[in-house]
């Protein structure tokens, strides 16, 4: 082997190395985490509002269905901190679910349930984004994520 295959293959190896070691990082530190697809929940036609599960303080569980052009329901109101058990499925076609500034990027597939427990600390309005191409009013498919202190009081 020559002198400059050695060394393109030991950089090869070395940057592999690095890669696979920001993945663990980002896994372990950052809360990155892959979207699973929930085989032991019938997919469902129907979303509900987030709802509080009464055995764990602050965590809450929200069923989502896309279907065009639409997010049901539209806006989902949970109090910073808390973590959310989301459960997504579709009515029609291959829709995405994008939340902007955020790691949450689940497809919603008929006949399928996609699940992600998601955690988000900072108060505001999180934008809902369907990010497939599912129909000629697409680019009106959107919903919300609030976080608010004031989801406290009203639960």
């Amino acid at each position: 082997m020559d002198r400059i295959e050695k060394v393109v293959m030991a950089t090869a190896v070395v940057l592999l190395l690095i890669f696979f070691g920001a993945i663990v990082v980002a896994a372990t530190n950052y809360g990155v985490d892959l979207p699973t697809c929930v085989t032991d929940r019938k997919p469902f036609t129907e979303g509900s509002a987030p709802f509080k599960l009464s055995d764990q303080p602050l965590r809450y569980e929200a069923h989502t269905v896309a279907r065009m052009w639409m997010f049901d329901p539209p806006e989902i109101t949970i109090p910073p901190g808390a973590e959310l058990d989301l459960y997504l499925s579709s009515a029609d076609v291959v829709h995405g679910f994008y939340v902007e500034g955020t790691n949450i990027n689940l497809m919603a597939v008929p006949g399928a349930v996609t699940y992600q427990r998601v955690k988000l600390d900072r108060e505001g309005t999180y934008r809902i984004l369907c990010h497939e191409y599912c129909g000629t009013a697409h680019h009106l498919m959107a919903g919300t994520i609030v976080v608010s202190s004031q989801a406290v009081e009203e639960q």
